[in-house]
């Protein structure tokens, strides 16, 4: 059996790997469902992997506009539930008011597509454009550097092979943080979320996330002022479109040295990759 991870559970189970069964413990990511509170006000419940929920927290405050920056969230406390965990967040009075105001349109209704949303003007929110770019764009050698290094740091991954990674990494293509969950949008939540608690500039470098590219996940990058999202998986027509709405470099089907521009070409320099060299990665 391997090391204990956190955010995992261990489970007895019956393996059947060539042509012999075996009882054996694996790793199982947990999922727990948590519950998101503005002010005291329930807002949404996501299914998530319970670990670093200050970061989630914050990053799907400014994700979902609920927020426009890290200071407008005051408090996070994370209450433990027999069903769950709750988040009790706490925004300034005027974030919360415009929030109270978004969803008085959803009162009577059984339920939404979208959470916190019941029209199509805010499923599909305008965004402000991205800054022009400024410095030299990012190497597809950099993003290269990351792609080859980033499984290693997937830890709660390499326990489990079950969940997504977002990673923010310098314009060197070197891992400056990750974050992990069972959902993909989770996970790029909580990176926004680590970034904007550690200051993070978002236009010195790039973001790679371990899954397709939605135009939730386009918002989100967006809503954070990413200016490069890397994507392993291809994007959807509507989250292409978007990006080049707003300016932003769209990258997918990142794998190795090959990868596809969407949109925003101007922000990535292609180039033939060298060896590959190791990464740092910070909590």
């Amino acid at each position: 059996m391997s090391m204990p991870c956190e955010g995992a559970r261990s489970l007895d189970v019956l393996r059947w790997r060539g042509g012999r069964a075996q009882q054996v413990d694996d790793w199982l990511s947990e999922e727990v469902a948590v519950a998101l509170q503005y002010n005291g006000v329930s807002h949404a419940v996501m299914l998530a992997t319970p670990l670093d929920l200050e970061d989630f927290a914050l990053g799907f405050s400014l994700g979902e506009g609920i927020v426009e920056r890290a200071s407008e969230v005051y408090d996070c406390e994370v209450l433990r539930e027999p069903r769950g965990l709750t988040l009790q967040i706490e925004v300034a009075a005027r974030c919360f008011e415009r929030l109270r105001e978004r969803r008085r349109s959803l009162a009577g209704r059984t339920g939404c597509g979208l959470c916190g949303t019941d029209s199509l003007d805010q499923a599909l929110r305008p965004l402000q454009p991205l800054p022009p770019p400024r410095g030299a764009p990012v190497a597809s050698t950099a993003v290269a550097r990351a792609l080859g290094c980033l499984r290693e740091h997937q830890r709660l991954n390499a326990a489990t092979g079950a969940v997504h990674a977002a990673a923010w990494c310098d314009a060197h293509g070197s891992l400056q943080l990750l974050r992990e969950d069972v959902g993909r949008h989770n996970a790029l939540d909580k990176l926004i979320g680590a970034m904007a608690r550690s200051g993070v500039d978002a236009t010195q470098g790039f973001v790679v996330i371990t899954s397709r590219a939605s135009v939730e996940m386009v918002q989100k990058a967006a809503q954070a002022g990413v200016p490069v999202l890397v994507a392993v998986s291809a994007p959807t027509a509507l989250a292409a479109r978007s990006a080049r709405e707003v300016g932003m470099c769209l990258v997918g089907l990142a794998r190795g040295e090959d990868l596809v521009v969407y949109s925003g070409a101007p922000r990535i320099a292609l180039e033939a990759s060298p060896e590959p060299t190791n990464s740092l990665l910070t909590t």
